[in-house]
């Protein structure tokens, strides 16, 4: 037939292989093929296999502390600090804070005590966590390049100070894969009386393909997990019209997929809806606690109106993590310096009431952990965006400190009863094997079988890692 003939329908070869290969049925065949792990470039995310060495671990909790969370009053006892109480702080040289006039060295209001055989001083304020320091690997001398919420919440969380670079969960998603395919892989469980600094910028997939950016799932809420089914005051949404409108929606993505090679917009689009589908089938079971024993209930705090809230999720992240979620990533702390972790105006008073939140519900999901088996192939992480200062902020509070706190872990291939690090006499300032958020996203990272030099993503010209330029593993703390 001449191509001039008005039955010729001329196509580039780019669109033509991208009709016969690249529609909504190559989609689905790329990633049943990926999934099977026949495609050559496809990682393997086996537990031990790894993707590029040996893995220790293949799920993650991490508890993120929103606020600052006070080193010298939790875990970094000084009794220099006890001493000079009440004295001029003076290291011999020039002292600043970030939002106000540097006060008198204070000591802690908590009474402090020795726990364990590995004999940790912890304060009387987390009574609960002072039980298990004997399996916890604790990093006391981390350091924060910033003073200031958002970009020390960004930092520990991405690596960066600035937004739009992937979190750690959405990293580990994009390096590793599902390990359930009727669950999110990455999954964010919020305080539930709102979002921390950054809001849920400080769970995006940054730059990585949006099918990597954590799910909200908000335990306390009517819905927990937004638009996964309609309204009840959505009458118009029956069988058959979900039917049709799936059909069209069909045609719909698969036009723009002929006239939009390559957009991965629509590939992650088309994920979430199927992802969705399935999950109206094994969400409600994972949020539904009905299953659970009273005793289970009471040991999570569910009882106590003070814990009720973040012993849920806590709660909720062993049993997401029993369906093999790969990451969970559960807050303590909202935007803003009341009823949370940036103690400001009274240390005793603040950290007390943030502390009785979760002191029992994170012991309370240590001991579950190790009673279900689950800390053969899990990591459970505690942190924070900074620590406070040794000095006062008015009379009894404390301002933003970066230059030490404390972060601690749990799982297989570190110490248990171990620290490393050390702060100076008066917890200001990290002083002995400085420890950056770099060091233990390539610590997580090793753990999970992965090198964080070589888990990297091609965007604007530029090699982009979770580390950025930097990171040591600690080698130290590891088993």
């Amino acid at each position: 037939m001449h191509p001039n003939s008005p039955k010729f329908n001329a196509v580039t070869r780019r669109e033509f292989l991208w009709r016969f290969g690249g529609g909504l049925g190559g989609i689905a065949m790329a990633h049943l093929l990926g999934e099977s792990g026949l495609l050559a470039d496809t990682p393997r995310p086996e537990f031990n296999g790894g993707l590029h060495h040996p893995a220790k671990i293949k799920r993650v909790i991490q508890l993120f502390m929103n606020g600052g969370a006070s080193q010298c009053d939790l875990f970094d006892y000084k009794p220099a600090l006890i001493k000079g109480s009440g004295q001029k702080f003076d290291p011999g040289e020039k002292v600043e804070a970030a939002t106000s006039t540097p006060g008198n060295m204070m000591k802690s209001p908590f009474d402090w005590k020795q726990h364990g055989n590995s004999g940790r001083w912890v304060s009387s304020t987390i009574p609960h966590m002072a039980e298990c320091v004997d399996d916890m690997t604790f990093l006391m001398a981390m350091h924060s390049k910033t003073n200031v919420h958002g970009p020390g919440v960004y930092l520990q969380t991405t690596g960066f100070l600035l937004p739009g670079f992937p979190c750690m969960g959405s990293w580990i998603s994009y390096g590793l894969g599902s390990l359930n395919q009727n669950l999110p892989t990455f999954v964010v469980l919020p305080d539930s009386r709102g979002l921390p600094y950054n809001a849920k910028s400080s769970f995006s997939s940054g730059f990585l393909p949006v099918v990597h950016q954590g799910t909200i799932i908000k335990a306390s809420a009517q819905n927990p997990i937004a638009d996964l089914f309609p309204p009840d005051s959505a009458k118009f949404v029956t069988k058959s019209a979900e039917t049709n409108g799936l059909a069209l929606l069909q045609k719909l993505n698969r036009d723009y997929a002929q006239h939009h090679p390559g957009d991965s917009r629509l590939d992650a689009r088309i994920a979430s809806y199927e992802l969705a589908a399935r999950m109206q089938l094994s969400a409600p079971d994972v949020l539904n606690l009905a299953g659970e024993t009273e005793a289970t209930k009471k040991l999570y705090g569910l009882d106590n109106k003070d814990t009720e809230n973040f012993g849920r999720n806590c709660l909720l992240a062993r049993r997401l993590i029993e369906r093999d979620v790969r990451f969970v990533q559960v807050w303590s702390g909202t935007n803003g310096s009341s009823d949370n972790w940036d103690n400001h105006a009274d240390i005793k008073k603040e950290l007390g009431f943030i502390t009785n939140a979760v002191d029992q519900p994170i012991a309370s999901l240590i001991k579950d952990m190790k009673a279900r088996g689950l800390f053969k192939d899990t990591l459970l992480i505690w942190t924070t965006e900074f620590g406070r200062m040794p000095f006062s902020q008015g009379s009894v509070g404390r301002d933003h400190n970066g230059g030490t706190f404390v972060t601690w872990m749990m799982g297989p291939g570190l110490k248990p009863g171990f620290s490393f690090g050390e702060s100076d006499e008066w917890s200001w300032r990290a002083e002995k094997n400085q420890t950056d958020c770099y060091d233990m996203h390539a610590t997580i990272l090793h753990l999970l079988g992965i090198n964080h030099e070589k888990l990297t993503f091609r965007h604007n010209g530029i090699n982009r890692r979770l580390t950025d330029v930097h990171g040591e593993l600690i080698s130290d703390i590891l088993a």
